[in-house]
């Protein structure tokens, strides 16, 4: 656990911040110390990584909380167009550096601004930004939590790990036995229902995410016991593939 002084120190995020982020239900700490001390474990930090990473690429606090609380949030897909967004800020700091040097060297012989262009890197985080609010199972999730009082969604997010949890009880069964398969259509279901259209696509999706590592392997282990996000994620595949047709 780190105090919020060391995640201020840590991450260059001020603490004033870190405070703001806690208030509006951006990023709540992992718990607050007897003390009254907020406390931030990796789960939180890594949730605070896609933060600054969706603040790279212009989106308002009030859209990024919308985009890490929906339960279609890709973190991969984040991460991709993160790493494109700092390859073309680099291309162009290695343009102004060429520029600065040559100019430093040769002075100015040519009045060339093309350096100094950033419309590409701009187009291109518009276009990024674009594309989270665009998908219609985005779109469905939206309406659907329109209007919704935490406490709601909260009790919501309890019935989704309640229903991964039945499964995580079955990790002795083959995951392609009848039962196990009965339970991931809840979960389907239960999705559908509640967040947006969960197709089997989605849905695998979804249990790669599940078993993928990070905050959302770590919350589901800790909510459901361990072992149970891999094995949600191997219930899932097979339900999936014995549904494709």
């Amino acid at each position: 656990m780190m105090t919020v002084h060391e995640v201020s120190r840590l991450t260059g995020v001020s603490i004033r911040a870190l405070h703001h982020y806690d208030r509006i239900g951006l990023l709540h700490p992992a718990e607050i110390s007897g003390a009254g001390y907020r406390l931030y474990d990796d789960a939180v930090l890594e949730r605070l990584q896609h933060i600054l990473l969706f603040k790279e690429l212009q989106f308002p606090l009030k859209e990024i909380k919308n985009i890490l609380d929906s339960p279609c949030f890709d973190r991969n897909r984040a991460l991709d167009q993160q790493i494109t967004l700092l390859q073309m800020k680099k291309e162009h700091l290695e343009n102004l550096i060429d520029l600065a040097r040559g100019i430093k060297m040769i002075g100015v012989k040519n009045l060339d601004f093309k350096a100094f262009d950033t419309r590409k890197i701009d187009e291109y985080a518009q276009q990024a930004k674009a594309s989270w609010g665009t998908t219609a199972e985005y779109r469905e999730f939206e309406q659907k939590s329109k209007g919704r009082t935490k406490e709601e969604e909260q009790k919501l997010g309890e019935g989704l790990m309640a229903v991964i949890a039945q499964l995580g009880a079955m990790k002795d069964k083959n995951p392609e036995d009848s039962e196990v398969q009965d339970q991931v259509k809840k979960l389907q279901d239960y999705i559908s229902q509640h967040f947006y259209s969960c197709s089997n696509e989605i849905l695998a999706s979804l249990g790669c995410m599940y078993a993928g590592g990070g905050s959302m392997t770590q919350n589901i282990n800790t909510a459901c016991g361990d072992g149970t996000a891999e094995y949600a994620c191997q219930a899932i595949q097979a339900y999936c593939s014995a549904n494709s047709q």
